[in-house]
């Protein structure tokens, strides 16, 4: 058996579900409590894809603009990004472009980095400012790897999509 270490980012705005989707992914649990995430917070994670084992470092990276001059310093030697925005919020939308050009601006593999972008809060579809056209649309543009829909609070997706970054960049194909 193979095995690999991943450092996975998460990025998008402040508030958008970075640390409840990881939280979520590596405990089971939804929290929502969650407190602002103050530079990085860490979390790990291990699971088997294929015949790869694979030791997840999951960065939970702050969103908020007040510390954005400590973000360029977290996003060397990722394998891969976690881009969310919150359905609820054509803000956290709109930034995406930022998020992309932050980590590939600071990443070696530059533009080569896998990203994926996520859709957090689709539990509250009723509020959604942001259709799935629309966020396709941006993905195709910034050459983002997939696109998926989640839920922290429901469990929607959640393991989906880390996996799904996780096999793009071990290029695992599903048989």
């Amino acid at each position: 058996m193979n095995q690999i270490a991943l450092k996975l980012i998460t990025i998008g705005d402040g508030g958008v579900g970075k640390t409840t989707l990881l939280h979520r992914y590596t405990s089971g649990n939804f929290i929502d409590t969650t407190t602002m995430t103050i530079g990085v917070e860490f979390l790990v994670k291990e699971i088997k894809i294929g015949d790869t084992l694979c030791q997840l470092n999951l960065w939970d990276i702050s969103g908020q603009e007040r510390f954005f001059f400590m973000v360029d310093k977290y996003m060397r030697g990722a394998s891969g990004a976690l881009l969310l925005f919150d359905i609820t919020s054509m803000r956290s939308f709109v930034n995406l472009g930022k998020w992309v050009k932050i980590v590939r601006e600071n990443n070696s593999l530059e533009n080569k980095i896998p990203i994926l972008l996520i859709a957090s809060k689709c539990d509250l579809e009723e509020f959604s400012m942001v259709g799935d056209i629309l966020a396709k649309k941006a993905q195709e543009k910034m050459g983002l790897v997939d696109y998926v829909k989640t839920s922290s609070k429901i469990g929607l997706n959640v393991d989906l999509s880390i996996e799904t970054l996780v096999k793009h960049i071990l290029k695992v194909k599903e048989p």
